[in-house]
């Protein structure tokens, strides 16, 4: 079979199925692994497939957000982000240094960390509120204030958080691709997510499955470098890139 009798065979098969294995690949056009993972490479660079380890999946129909959803838009999906942030809080340790980004299901995960011995850094002043009505041990991030929120952001941000070495970071996410990872429309906010998780032994995305196959601008992080709690899995096929656990 000719390459471009290959490729052929193997959009067709992602149009059936969504994602395929190199496997099934060699059995549907009977070439070699080496083979197949050539040509996936290739389609990948034309922009026709998204290679994952071990195979490939088709294109996302993907929602391409702006601009920041507002707050009645924050605000929906409370009872899965309360599961989320429940879940969350079990991870939390007496020892443990943690870093708690901004965002509804963050303001949740504080109510269920009462009596908590860990230490808590953040760059949300909202949230330093809550945890320090629950009696916690919190430290602010020093920065700008982000327009239109009370979140910490900019250089001196980044500088204070240099200072810190952490055991868990709890992130949250605007969208979960798995070809562009995860996303936030602020350029600022995602550089300070990207470095706490930098500083981090264990890296958590708290998603709601609402979150799922939205793309903003600003990329985080791959997908494969964060594990993700959410409410439901909506495809399995970002399980081909992270670990997910659906509570």
């Amino acid at each position: 079979m000719l390459a471009e009798q290959r490729a052929r065979a193997i959009l067709q098969q992602l149009s059936q199925h969504q994602t395929v294995s190199v496997t099934e690949l060699c059995q549907a056009t009977g070439a070699s692994e080496a083979t197949i993972r050539r040509d996936l490479n290739a389609l990948a660079r034309q922009g026709k497939l998204v290679k994952i380890h071990g195979g490939a999946t088709s294109l996302e129909e993907e929602e391409f957000l702006a601009r920041e959803p507002d707050l009645a838009t924050k605000q929906r999906y409370s009872r899965e982000k309360e599961r989320i942030a429940r879940y969350a809080a079990g991870l939390v340790g007496e020892d443990d240094v943690v870093f708690l980004d901004t965002g509804t299901t963050m303001l949740h995960l504080a109510d269920h960390l009462k009596g908590s011995k860990a230490l808590f850094v953040t760059s949300s002043i909202d949230l330093a509120g809550r945890l320090t009505a629950h009696s916690l041990h919190v430290y602010v991030l020093g920065g700008a204030l982000k327009l239109g929120t009370v979140d910490i952001v900019g250089a001196e941000a980044l500088d204070a958080l240099r200072r810190y070495n952490f055991t868990k970071v709890f992130l949250g996410t605007s969208g979960v691709s798995v070809s562009q990872g995860f996303t936030t429309p602020d350029p600022e906010a995602a550089a300070l997510k990207a470095l706490a998780a930098s500083r981090a032994q264990s890296v958590y995305m708290l998603a709601d499955s609402s979150k799922f196959g939205r793309v903003t601008a600003a990329t985080i992080l791959p997908l494969d470098a964060a594990q993700i709690i959410t409410d439901r899995l909506p495809d399995r096929k970002y399980l081909d890139s992270t670990d997910i656990i659906a509570v």
